[in-house]
């Protein structure tokens, strides 16, 4: 795999992001009549995806829609650091795509936005990952086709915990202390992203919290939490965390080039590492925190989507079918060809052979044991809300309780306008 390109990898960003789902809350206004003409066998569709960093991707996807025979597929692969910001106003407009990538989001459902997809999934519902099929089900029906599973945890570099006397981190306490130890004047202790964000859901659930529970309502404001953030505050303000790097979590150069001795990431960048590091790489989950700690990994992973309210809705489901639940050949090669991803389907899963052995089989395990799934009810808006309270309290060292009240009067009005 050649260099990885910060620009794309920096695409990752756009998944957790906020603004685009302002556009998001609007799309129930938007109406059926696209301006676009057609459907059908033969029509033209056209897939948006995000510019996802591993070398080869974006030929791959193209090459998928090129050997499709139904309908001439066109993809558009939106680069920088705004796909969302480009795919809910194209919703909104006659050039809307027929097929998206994204993630699980009830707004979509609820607006009419998103196409049933049961008919196709079902005579293979019971081949895919049981929590990715839970994840996009609204009343029985299921929302999107999911194409990868991503963990999300720590790397490591065992020849510089061994030679700082430090152990794998079992709680944040420990974690701190480490990369206290880890830090000297050219490598920082850790790297957690340059906003501290992408460990927010991690904090929570290592904490023996939720972001919701089964009721739908607000779990994440507890004692372990609120005490969880004050000690990411420390870690902050000790001088030992990596901040403002030059490319950010998703992207594993940090890491590989030395400027830190452990960071959050995701394991698509595993076979970018281990070419890097060789054998001096480990992983772990975000530790236990407070008393009722547990491990935890964040699974995330992006799914298919049809476009509900375009022209070509049936024809955009057959291609889905055709490429996302019929050619298992292009599934395996899009999880594992140019990066490692877990295959949400169990057949293509369990004959992966590079997930069978070594650091990516510790991958598929921390997965398995530890792994957070989408809340398809945790929506965009109340991930701002969170990344709020890092910023409030984390960043700027204010009250963690206020900073999580705060959130709570953002999460509840959203969870009225979801839920009533």
């Amino acid at each position: 795999m050649s260099a990885l390109s910060n620009n794309n990898w920096s695409r990752r960003s756009l998944f957790r992001a906020a603004a685009g789902m302002a556009a998001a809350g609007t799309l129930a206004a938007c109406g059926s009549n696209n301006g676009r003409s057609g459907g059908g066998s033969g029509d033209s569709l056209t897939q948006y995806f995000h510019a996802y960093g591993e070398a080869g991707t974006e030929q791959a996807i193209k090459r998928y829609a090129k050997a499709y025979k139904d309908a001439n597929v066109t993809t558009q692969w939106i680069t920088g650091s705004n796909f969302e910001n480009k795919l809910f106003p194209a919703l909104l407009t006659k050039n809307a795509p027929d097929v998206f990538e994204f993630h699980p989001q009830l707004q979509l459902v609820t607006s009419g936005q998103v196409a049933d997809l049961s008919d196709i999934i079902n005579p293979v519902k019971d081949d895919f990952n049981p929590a990715d099929i839970a994840s996009h089900t609204v009343d029985g029906k299921i929302y999107g086709v999911r194409m990868i599973d991503d963990p999300q945890f720590f790397y490591y570099r065992p020849s510089l915990f061994e030679k700082a006397k430090v152990e794998v981190p079992q709680t944040l306490e420990e974690l701190i202390e480490a990369v206290n130890k880890l830090t000297t004047d050219k490598v920082k202790g850790a790297f957690l992203g340059n906003d501290i964000t992408p460990v927010q859901n991690p904090l929570i659930w290592s904490a023996g919290a939720d972001t919701l529970n089964a009721k739908n309502e607000i779990a994440y404001h507890t004692d372990a939490v609120a005490e969880g953030l004050g000690q990411l505050r420390k870690l902050f303000t000790s001088g030992n965390l990596l901040l403002d790097a030059p490319a950010d979590w998703w992207d594993p150069s940090a890491f590989t080039q030395g400027l830190t001795a452990i960071q959050w990431c995701g394991m698509w960048a595993m076979p970018v590492i281990q070419k890097a590091l060789g054998d001096d790489v480990g992983i772990f989950p975000f530790p236990k925190v407070g008393s009722a700690g547990k491990f935890s990994v964040t699974n995330g992973g992006w799914s298919m989507f049809v476009n509900a309210k375009g022209d070509n809705v049936d024809a955009a489901k057959e291609y889905v079918k055709w490429l996302w639940i019929d050619q298992k050949e292009y599934q395996e090669d899009w999880a594992l060809s140019y990066g490692f991803h877990i295959p949400p389907r169990t057949s293509i899963a369990q004959s992966a052979s590079k997930l069978k052995s070594g650091l990516p089989a510790e991958g598929v395990k921390l997965f398995s044991e530890y792994g957070h799934f989408d809340n398809i009810g945790w929506t965009q808006a109340m991930i701002a809300s969170v990344n709020d309270v890092i910023a409030n309290s984390v960043r700027k060292g204010g009250s963690p309780e206020a900073a999580l009240d705060a959130c709570d009067k953002k999460v509840n009005a959203e969870l009225k306008k979801l839920f009533g």
